[in-house]
């Protein structure tokens, strides 16, 4: 069959990174971060004005936010991490605005994702290490006897 044969792209195996299947955790924070960025840039802009500043801060903070969405969507734990202090920094922000503005914006979504960041699955989640490392790999120290068992797999049992 050559690939100029009618309906030959339907049997060709996916090459992209799309292939891979990320824990269902890391999906929904993905999708929350966009959902925010998108309330976050539709509210802003509304309550801007169009006041040129609160435009700006709007499209940097939807910016960054589409940014953070891409960091998240690889699943690693510093990616987590970041999540969680980039949240908690746009709650702030967002208590901040309301306090002197009477503007509620994104503070709201930042609360439900940064509570979702922190639910002990999403944390599992992104610490999972996808196909399991070795003892030596995991940073067991190696005092092998004969059987090539090392002394971390004693402690284990």
């Amino acid at each position: 069959m050559s690939a100029a044969e009618p309906g030959s792209w339907l049997r060709r195996r996916p090459r992209s990174r799309q292939s891979v299947r990320r824990p269902a955790p890391v999906r929904l924070v993905t999708r929350l971060v966009v959902a925010q960025a998108a309330a976050a840039g539709a509210v802003g802009l509304a309550f801007s004005r169009r006041h040129l500043p609160s435009v700006l801060i709007t499209l940097a903070l939807v910016i960054s936010l589409c940014a953070l969405a891409f960091l998240v969507r690889s699943g690693a734990r510093g990616a987590w991490l970041t999540a969680v202090g980039f949240e908690s920094v746009f709650f702030v922000y967002g208590v901040s605005r309301f306090v002197v503005a009477r503007y509620v914006g994104g503070t709201l979504f930042a609360l439900v994702v940064a509570g979702t960041l922190l639910h002990p699955a999403v944390a599992r989640a992104y610490s999972a290490v996808p196909g399991g490392l070795s003892g030596h790999e995991r940073g067991e120290v190696g005092f092998g006897d004969a059987t090539g068992e090392t002394f971390g797999e004693h402690a284990a049992g």
